[in-house]
């Protein structure tokens, strides 16, 4: 009797237990009971398991899924980053460069600007030469007029014809009295050779400080300084520096003897210290780029003061925006300090020149303790396919690679006439591959060097 209980109280598949009535016969208490009921569902079992390992494997590859995400998307998202900032200085190419338009309101704005500039000049000079050019603005101002009604002349070459008119005013008045007096020698025409090292010297720094710049003083105030010799290296990831040395005399130069140190900054990310190869010692300063700006500094070795002026230009380049490359690219060569007979020049690049060569004069005006720039040229010769670039005579040369021993002069733009030259093949030989700064020096006709840790000078020959 107890079995017959258990058995008609065993729970269902459902879990929930079942009753069934029973009849009295023979004696005996029969009841009809289902077993089906309380069997073990193996079917059911076996389809929710197949579904178990699906899910799970399923789930497996998401989760490989998720690890791959995981390990590549950093990846992905930095090659994006990457791609972004190689784009980015281009982006003036789609916008205002060579490959659009030149905004009318832009040229008439830039045109009537080179009008004043030339009513100046030619208010002041009134000779042929401004005569010429007054007549050729005039018919420029025709043309725009037409574009402007019918838009059918070029822009391009209107802009080519305006940078030509823009270079030749300030050629006008690029020369001045004193120089045309004293330096007649320069009207000799362009150089004709250099010469093969006449000093080779490591840099009393250390090779290991390949770059920087050095040279003899660019011009003599005193008998004091007539024979001094200076050398600037950049300290600091051969990108900045913050220290002039000066030598009294080529013995000591030669000796790194006898020599005295100046600091123009208290650290190399200071606003006043140097940054790139680019400095030259002129009189009684150091002229050179400041650092991570568009200015040009002078730190007076008397009085230990700094002053700085801005460089003019649509987007002047900086932070080794246009630096010099055309093998290897020099670290923050974007603004190049010159000087030569006519006085003290600044190279670099803009964007608004779509990253070609600028050359501007500076002048110290030492009543009002200033610099200035006075005249600014634009030439079509990119940067970054120029190795480095000096002055002589008022005459932009610039320099390319050719192998680890040889640089050679290829091209050259004349400030006093605006013509360009791109025939040159002057070689000038190094002992290094790698050249930080290329400087002439108008008090003996060299031409200087910082190749690579080495200090090297060369004479330069005209006709």
């Amino acid at each position: 009797m107890l079995l017959l209980l258990l058995l008609l109280l065993l729970p269902s598949c459902d879990g929930r237990a079942q009753r069934s009535s029973g009849q009295k016969k023979n004696g005996s208490c029969v009841c009809p009971v289902d077993s089906s009921l309380w069997l073990f569902p193996a079917v059911k079992y076996e389809a929710v398991l197949q579904q178990v390992e699906t899910c799970e494997g399923s789930l497996n590859t998401l989760q490989e899924q998720v690890t791959l995400s995981s390990e590549f998307l950093p990846q992905f998202q930095a090659l994006i980053e990457n791609l972004t900032a190689r784009l980015e200085p281009h982006q003036y190419l789609r916008n205002r460069g060579v490959y659009t338009d030149l905004s009318l309101r832009l040229l008439g704005q830039e045109l009537t600007q080179l009008e004043t500039d030339v009513g100046a000049v030619h208010s002041q000079l009134n000779n042929t030469q401004t005569r010429k050019l007054s007549k050729e603005v005039g018919k420029l101002r025709k043309d725009v007029g037409k574009m402007q009604m019918w838009d059918t002349v070029n822009i391009q070459t209107i802009k080519e014809r305006l940078r030509y008119l823009k270079n030749d005013a300030e050629s006008c008045k690029s020369i001045p009295k004193d120089f045309r007096s004293q330096s007649s020698h320069c009207l000799k025409g362009l150089l004709t050779g250099i010469s093969e090292p006449v000093v080779t010297k490591v840099n009393p720094f250390g090779k290991t400080y390949i770059s920087g710049s050095w040279g003899k003083q660019a011009q003599v105030d005193s008998e004091e300084q007539r024979n001094s010799y200076w050398v600037q290296p950049l300290l600091s990831s051969h990108k900045w520096g913050n220290s002039l040395r000066v030598f009294q005399s080529y013995e000591d130069f030669m000796q790194s003897a006898k020599y005295k140190d100046f600091t123009m900054a208290p650290s190399y990310s200071h606003a006043h210290s140097i940054e790139g190869p680019s400095a030259v010692l002129y009189g009684e300063a150091l002229y050179y780029h400041c650092y991570s700006s568009a200015d040009v500094c002078r730190y007076d070795l008397k009085s230990n003061a700094v002053q700085r002026v801005t460089l003019p230009g649509n987007g002047v380049g900086y932070n080794n925006k246009f630096p010099y490359c055309y093998y290897v690219c020099r670290d923050n060569s974007d603004v190049d300090i010159e000087a030569d007979e006519t006085g003290l020049w600044a190279l670099y690049a803009t964007v608004g020149n779509h990253g070609n060569l600028v050359v501007s004069r500076l002048v110290w005006d030492s009543e009002a303790q200033t610099i200035n720039v006075t005249q600014t040229w634009e030439t079509r010769q990119f940067k970054k396919a120029v190795s480095n670039a000096f002055m002589v005579c008022g005459v932009l040369y610039a320099t390319r690679y050719v192998d680890e021993y040889h640089e050679e002069v290829f091209y050259a733009f004349d400030t006093a006439t605006g013509r360009e030259d791109n025939s040159l093949a002057l070689p000038l030989e190094k002992v290094a591959k790698g050249v930080a700064s290329l400087s002439y020096n108008p008090t003996d006709k060299q031409i200087y060097m910082y190749n690579d840790g080495y200090l090297l000078a060369y004479q330069a020959t005209h006709f």
